[in-house]
């Protein structure tokens, strides 16, 4: 499943994240490349253990647990800390497909990265290309969202950064460890939870329908979940 989740940060979220990265000193962003990735970027990042990283990392983290779409959609069990990029003159990511586990460096925290996430810090319009474009059984999409939102899509897929020929490209990336691991799955729980949703918005919670369908919400998810 792809998704976009519009303003997981809103305007004050985006400037406060920017304020501390835009401040902080930028390295380059095969630090944290396994061997094809090395072989595939050309950008920068913020250095994953630096104060800045850490600070806007918590304040995405607080914002995703705030988001009902993405809590709906990812079901998340762990999330790796919020990483940082950027793409300037010309700088690209050739296609790749994110390692299957990602370790948080002088620790045990590992995450099966079930789903990868970018969310856009930079407006559309302030640089020229830098599409994500990503690859599946569903097609190739490409996507630029307008700052705050987030593409949600498996870290199964294919994946690429097009060239930024024109101004700056600044977004965080990470990966979540979902409690369900099968994406169909996800996707079916996903479904059934804004039927749901809708159908209470109509009917109201104590509909006797909206109970069962809940309960078939919950029962799936309880034979699915692994946490």
């Amino acid at each position: 499943m792809m998704l976009a989740i519009p303003d997981v940060l809103d305007a004050a979220g985006v400037a406060r994240v920017r304020a501390l990265i835009d401040a902080a000193d930028w390295v380059d962003g095969n630090v944290t490349s396994g061997h094809q990735s090395a072989l595939a970027k050309r950008n920068h990042q913020l250095p994953q253990g630096s104060a800045a990283a850490q600070e806007a990392g918590a304040i995405i983290l607080d914002a995703l647990g705030r988001s009902p779409l993405f809590v709906s959609a990812a079901l998340p069990l762990k999330v790796f800390p919020p990483l940082f990029n950027r793409y300037t003159g010309g700088e690209a990511f050739d296609t790749h497909v994110d390692n299957a586990v990602r370790i948080l460096a002088g620790s045990d925290f590992r995450v099966r990265s079930d789903l990868s996430a970018t969310l856009f810090l930079a407006e559309p319009d302030s640089y020229d290309g830098g599409e994500l474009v990503v690859e599946d059984h569903y097609g190739v999409q490409a996507v630029k969202l307008p700052a705050g939102h987030l593409l949600l899509y498996p870290a199964s897929s294919l994946h690429r950064v097009q060239p930024v020929a024109r101004g700056v490209r600044v977004a965080s990336f990470f990966w979540v460890q979902s409690m369900v691991r099968d994406n169909d799955a996800r996707r079916i729980l996903y479904d059934l939870d804004h039927s749901v949703q809708a159908l209470a918005g109509e009917r109201g919670q104590a509909d006797p329908a909206i109970i069962r369908l809940t309960g078939v919400y919950h029962n799936l998810l309880r034979r699915w979940a692994d946490c």
